[in-house]
C-alpha cells in the first residue's frame, strides 16, 4: 500500500499557558509532535507533511535530525479542513493513500494505524475516519450512523442535539483518503459560529458525491487523547511511562521501584539489567544486558554496555561505558569520554573528554580531563590532569600499565611513558620516559626535638598570659 502522511500541528495551544507550540512541549523526553512522526515513519510512508503555524521556524529547528518531512504553513487558524487543504499542493504526484492525524495525539499506536489502513483498504473506502467508544464523550464529535449502520456524518458536540450527545462512538480525528478524494476538501463550507471549516464535514460532503466513506471503531480510548492543557500533558505522560515500563519488564528488565524511574521514549534497555530507584534514563541512552543502574543515577544520551555497573548519585553525559566497567558512586563522566572495559571510575572522580583504558582504575577523588588513558593504569587519589592553562585545553597521555602516585599534578600538555611511576605529591611538567620514576617533591628534613620545644614556648606563652590577666583582675578590685 503506498501512504503519505499528515499531520495537523498548527494550533496555538494557548492553555498549555505557554510561549512554546504545543506539540513541541515534551512528553517523556521527546516532543509530543516527534512521537506521531516516529509512529508514521514506521508505516514507512512514501512522504510526509507537517502543518504549522505562524511558529514555523521553531518546528525547522526542533525537527532538523528528522528526515523525510516536509512543512505546509496556514498562517490564518481557519480550521482542520483549512489546516489539510494546506498540504495538498506537497502531495501534488502522490497516488495512494493519504493518512492524516494531529500532532496533539502522540500515544496512538503504529498497530492501530496499521488496523485502520487495512480496514479502509479491505473495504475500498475513498474516505474512512477512525472512531472509538469513549466513556465521556465531552467536546468530541460524534459518529452518527445510517439505519444500515454505516456512518453517514459527523456531528460536533455543540451542534449536537441531546439525543445526539448520547452517542459514545466519537471521532479521533485520525482519517484515511484517496488521494483522487482531496479535491472534496474545497465543498467543505465555513462554520459560522466558529468560523472555521471542519473537516469533520468531509464525511458527509462525501457520502452526498457518492464516494464510499464509512468510520472504523478500533483502538483504546487513550490512543486518541488529545494533548490540550499541562494536566493532560502529565496524563498523557503517565500512561506512556507505564507502556515504556511494562514493554522492559516484558523483555526481563527488573524494576526495583517503577514509580520513581524515568525512562526516556527514546532510549534502549537490555535485559537481566537490574534498575534501582530514582534512575534516569534520558535522550537516547542505551542501556546493554546485565547491566546494574544503582539508585539517584542519571544518564544522558550515553551507551553502557553489558554487565556495567553504574553505582549510586552518578551523572554520566553523552558517553560511553564499554563492558563489566564499574562507574560511581558520585561519580561525573562528562560528554565526550570513554571508559573502557572492566575499568573503574570511582566516587568523586570526574571525567571530561577522556578514553580511560582496559582496566584502569581511578578509585576516587580525582580529575581526568582531556586525557587519553592506556590499559591497567593506577591513578591515585587526588589526582589531576591540568588541562587548561587559561587560554587553551591541552591533552595527557598516559600511557599502558603505568602508576600514578596520589595527590599528583600532571600538567599538560604532557606524557607518561609506558610502566613508568609518578611519586605521590609530584607535579610533573615534562614528559616521564618508559619505566622511569618522576619525582618532583621538596626533600624532606627532619628536626630533632622540635616537638618538645614547641610545646614548651606554648606553655610559656600561656603562663604569662595567665599572668596577666590575674593582674587586671587585681587593678578591677
Amino acid at each position: 500500500m503506498k501512504i503519505a502522511g499528515v499531520v495537523l500541528a498548527a494550533g496555538l495551544g494557548t492553555r498549555m499557558k505557554s510561549s512554546l507550540p504545543k506539540v513541541l512541549h515534551r512528553l517523556h523526553g521527546t516532543p509530543m509532535l516527534q512521537h506521531v512522526l516516529n509512529t508514521l515513519h514506521a508505516l514507512k510512508p512514501q512522504k510526509i507533511v507537517v502543518v504549522a503555524g505562524k511558529n514555523l521556524p521553531e518546528f525547522e529547528k526542533a525537527l532538523q535530525d528528522v528526515s523525510g518531512i516536509s512543512f505546509a504553513v496556514q498562517r490564518e487558524p481557519k480550521g482542520t479542513g483549512d489546516a489539510l487543504s494546506k498540504a495538498v499542493p506537497l502531495l501534488k504526484g502522490f497516488h495512494g493513500t493519504v493518512l492524516v492525524v494531529n500532532g496533539d495525539a502522540p500515544l496512538i499506536t503504529k498497530s492501530t494505524l496499521k488496523n485502520f489502513l487495512s480496514m479502509h483498504k479491505k473495504k475500498r473506502n475513498d474516505i474512512s475516519v477512525l472512531s472509538f467508544e469513549s466513556r465521556n464523550p465531552g467536546s468530541y464529535g460524534r459518529i452518527i450512523r445510517d439505519g444500515k449502520g454505516k456512518a453517514a456524518f459527523i456531528i460536533e458536540q455543540r451542534d449536537a442535539s441531546e439525543s445526539q450527545k448520547m452517542i459514545r462512538e466519537v471521532n479521533s480525528g485520525v482519517y484515511a483518503f484517496e488521494s483522487g478524494a482531496l479535491p472534496l476538501l474545497k465543498k467543505i463550507r465555513i462554520n459560522r459560529s466558529k468560523g472555521e471549516y471542519y473537516l469533520t464535514d468531509i464525511i458527509g460532503i462525501a457520502r452526498d458525491n457518492g464516494l464510499g466513506i464509512d468510520a472504523f471503531c478500533a483502538g483504546l480510548e487513550d490512543e486518541f487523547m488529545g494533548i490540550n492543557t499541562r494536566r493532560e500533558l502529565e496524563s498523557a505522560c503517565s500512561i506512556m511511562k507505564e507502556r515504556i515500563l511494562d514493554k522492559y519488564t516484558d523483555r526481563g528488565v527488573h524494576f526495583i521501584d517503577r514509580n520513581s524511574v524515568f525512562i526516556s521514549s527514546d532510549a534502549e534497555v537490555g535485559a537481566e539489567t537490574i534498575v534501582y530507584p530514582s534512575v534516569h534514563l534520558e535522550g537516547r541512552t542505551v542501556v546493554g544486558t546485565g547491566c546494574r543502574i544503582y539508585p539517584n543515577v542519571r544518564i544522558v544520551d550515553s551507551i553502557i554496555e553489558d554487565g556495567a555497573v553504574i553505582k549510586d548519585s552518578t551523572l554520566i553525559e553523552d558517553s560511553t561505558v564499554r563492558r563489566n566497567a564499574s562507574v560511581g558512586p558520585f561519580a561525573h563522566v562528562r560528554p565526550g569520554s570513554v571508559i573502557g572495559e572492566e575499568a573503574k571510575i570511582g566516587n568523586f572522580v570526574e571525567v571530561k573528554k577522556s578514553v580511560v583504558g582496559h582496566g584502569t582504575k581511578a578509585s576516587h577523588l580525582s580529575y581526568l580531563g582531556d586525557a587519553e588513558i592506556g590499559d591497567f593504569v593506577n591513578i591515585g587519589a587526588g589526582t589531576i590532569t591540568c588541562n587548561y592553562d587559561g587560554h587553551r585545553k591541552h591533552v595527557t597521555v598516559i600511557e599502558d600499565g603505568v602508576f600514578i602516585g596520589s595527590d599528583s599534578q600532571l600538567v599538560a600538555p604532557v606524557r607518561i611513558g609506558r610502566d613508568a611511576f609518578v611519586g605521590a605529591g609530584s607535579t610533573i611538567t615534562t614528559d616521564v620516559p618508559s619505566g622511569a620514576l618522576a619525582l618532583s617533591r621538596a626533600k624532606q628534613r627532619n628536626i630533632e626535638g622540635w616537638a618538645e620545644r614547641r610545646r614548651a614556648k606554648n606553655r610559656k606563652i600561656a603562663k604569662q598570659s595567665a599572668k596577666s590577666t590575674g593582674k587586671k583582675l587585681r587593678n578591677l578590685r
